[in-house]
């Protein structure tokens, strides 16, 4: 974890030039944070805050950045987020990152097994003794990866070789070329690092499923059980069955309750132009999106906005 001392004290433009961590730029997050930063620098000249994007390995490294003061806002998964608020997990060595706020939900999330057409893979257990890629150390979908392997009672050594490839189209190519036999990700559908696997060489989503997943849920509160609809992509024509988890933009209590309010403000008063900057968007609810608190406490500057809007 990052040793860098939080800044803002030092800094008053801290909290008005603003860094939102996201991850690959091919991935959803980073559609969130640029979504937002986009909304935020429209209306500048009224509220006075600038928004820049900064690429990361996703969610682990966003909290610790936020925890440093390297980022002020972030996007995570709302299960690390509940860890890190509560100093679990693999975040019990830091303390409880007790600063830790939600300022709004994003879209729905899916733990996504993806598998190269004649690997024999048909379910989570399938990838013993396979080649897959894991996610990067400090990404979401590597943590999460790790919950689902222990629940297997599997380690990294039972892959025949374990991979961290960040990049979308290398996860693609790795895989199309037969030098992966999977892949996971934690993401919003549809999703285009999956749709390049899938329209290369016809990748097929595998359930992750089963006994082990049942009892990984009802031990961990923050995941859900989700279907991924038949025909998101072409020839994924079944349900597939997994778990889920939800996107949180995030930020620290030290962020002024008004910078929350007014990037709260700029995102729901453009929310119909926010939705069609991804397709994972699409189904936003402000209602939804004020009510879910993602595992930290509302930030009040949000919680002001949504209030008055009646949310």
């Amino acid at each position: 974890m990052s040793s860098v001392a939080p800044i803002a004290a030092a800094n008053p433009d801290y909290w008005r030039d603003i860094r939102v961590g996201t991850a690959s730029s091919t991935g959803v997050y980073h559609a969130v944070g640029n979504g937002v930063c986009k909304m935020v620098n429209r209306s500048r000249s009224r509220h006075g805050i600038f928004c820049v994007v900064e690429k990361s390995n996703g969610t682990v490294e966003n909290l610790e950045a936020m925890r440093a003061g390297e980022f002020q806002f972030g996007v995570v998964q709302s299960d690390w987020q509940r860890s890190a608020y509560y100093g679990q997990g693999r975040f019990r060595p830091y303390g409880s990152f007790n600063n830790l706020r939600t300022v709004f939900a994003a879209h729905a999330e899916s733990f996504t097994l993806l598998a190269r057409p004649g690997s024999g893979i048909k379910s989570f257990a399938d990838l013993r003794g396979k080649r897959v890629n894991v996610g990067v150390p400090g990404s979401g979908r590597r943590a999460t990866m790790e919950v689902l392997m222990r629940a297997f009672g599997m380690s990294m050594r039972d892959f025949a070789r374990a991979e961290e490839i960040q990049n979308g189209d290398r996860i693609a190519k790795a895989l199309c070329d037969g030098y992966l036999d999977a892949a996971v990700y934690s993401i919003g559908h549809p999703n285009e690092e999956v749709d390049a696997a899938v329209s290369r060489c016809g990748a097929i989503l595998t359930d992750v499923s089963g006994p082990q997943v049942r009892r990984m849920l009802a031990g961990h509160s923050e995941y859900r059980r989700v279907l991924i609809p038949g025909g998101t992509y072409p020839g994924n024509w079944r349900d597939t069955e997994t778990f889920g988890t939800t996107a949180v933009f995030s930020t620290s209590a030290d962020a002024s309750d008004y910078v929350v309010y007014e990037i709260t403000r700029a995102v729901f008063d453009n929310l119909q132009q926010f939705r069609k900057l991804h397709p994972a968007f699409k189904n936003l609810r402000p209602q939804e999106m004020a009510s879910f608190n993602g595992g930290a406490p509302l930030h009040p500057g949000a919680e002001r906005f949504f209030a008055e809007r009646g949310y």
